[in-house]
């Protein structure tokens, strides 16, 4: 799949998350397998550009080719000054947020809340094709409601525009994260558009990738909430694609590598404190399909430093991998 110039193999993404895909994550991801990987929603307004966090969410020093920002807003002309001003930092695709449903992102008419405002998405999408000279990406859900499900009509307006690509999560905004994907839609787009499509909604392993794209026809994926604590899933989607052959679940011993060096990413990017307090998310997601979950997230949410969260950390695979191996 290209997304102007740049070719995204496998055609396999990681989505962005507010809170998740910082950089440590997206380049996790991308060495596990990841095609492209688009950074957290930074805000289109100039004031919010230079304080800690967004700066740290524009840092994209050392990310392997192309580098994808999301940016999120509802001025036309803040969110061109916004693709601007990434563009000169180093952004080689710019993103832009129409399908966040967070109710604080749609409450100041940005995210999902655009897709009731059909002339706005124009305007907004134009502005900001012209406002740079690299690929411009859309991302949207099916629809405000059930009873608008308007996404064929918004990819049109997004061809129309100049948009390069397009994600398309398979629920509408008032669905929230709520009840089962539906591709429907996303098919619908596919057929009604020339440019590329990504399917996104409920993709959390290799079959369900295969059935999607199948059932869609769409270029490529975007994978969400299920490379949570599973980053690895990536290379087990492209793995599968271009085989037919399932591949193993990494062992206990092979998680604990990839988590360690997270973990030791997340610490030299925040500093200790900080580091040690965003990677307990992380470190529930890694550990929420094992039984001994709730014990160890119970003991691993004391530690305070970083040196004692690795101890943890590595003292906890390192039993897991005993018992598996007794098991055996």
């Amino acid at each position: 799949m290209r997304i102007g110039p740049y070719l995204i193999n496998p055609p396999i993404a990681l989505a962005p998350m507010a809170g998740v895909t910082d950089k440590p994550f997206r380049l996790l991801c991308k060495r596990l397998g990841a095609g492209l990987a688009v950074s957290e929603m930074t805000t289109a307004d100039p004031r919010l550009w230079t304080t800690r966090k967004s700066m740290q969410r524009m840092d994209h020093a050392g990310e392997p080719d192309p580098v994808s920002v999301q940016i999120a807003g509802y001025d036309p002309a803040m969110l061109a000054q916004a693709a601007r001003y990434n563009a000169d930092r180093g952004a080689q695709i710019i993103d832009i947020n129409m399908g966040c449903p967070a109710k604080k992102v749609c409450n100041v008419y940005s995210g999902s809340a655009l897709l009731q405002d059909e002339p706005l998405v124009s305007r907004i999408l134009v502005a900001v094709v012209a406002a740079v000279d690299i690929p411009v990406t859309l991302k949207i859900r099916t629809g405000w409601n059930p009873d608008n499900r308007n996404g064929v009509r918004i990819a049109r307006i997004a061809q129309d525009s100049g948009i390069a690509a397009l994600a398309v999560h398979g629920r509408t905004r008032a669905d929230l994260y709520n009840g089962d994907a539906e591709y429907d839609t996303i098919a619908a787009i596919k057929q009604a558009v020339s440019i590329p499509v990504l399917a996104n909604g409920d993709v959390d392993s290799a079959h369900k990738a295969r059935h999607v794209l199948d059932y869609t026809r769409c270029d490529g994926l975007l994978i969400g909430r299920a490379a949570q604590g599973r980053p690895w899933i990536f290379g087990e989607i492209a793995h599968f694609l271009a085989t037919g052959q399932t591949l193993a679940p990494p062992g206990a011993a092979e998680v604990c590598a990839i988590l360690c060096g997270h973990l030791e990413h997340l610490y030299a990017f925040y500093g200790e404190i900080q580091g040690v307090r965003i990677a307990r998310k992380h470190l529930g997601w890694y550990a929420r399909d094992r039984a001994e979950n709730a014990a160890f997230r119970a003991v691993v949410n004391r530690a305070e430093t970083a040196s004692e969260q690795l101890r943890l950390t590595r003292d906890y695979f390192a039993a897991l991998d005993a018992d598996m191996a007794l098991a055996a």
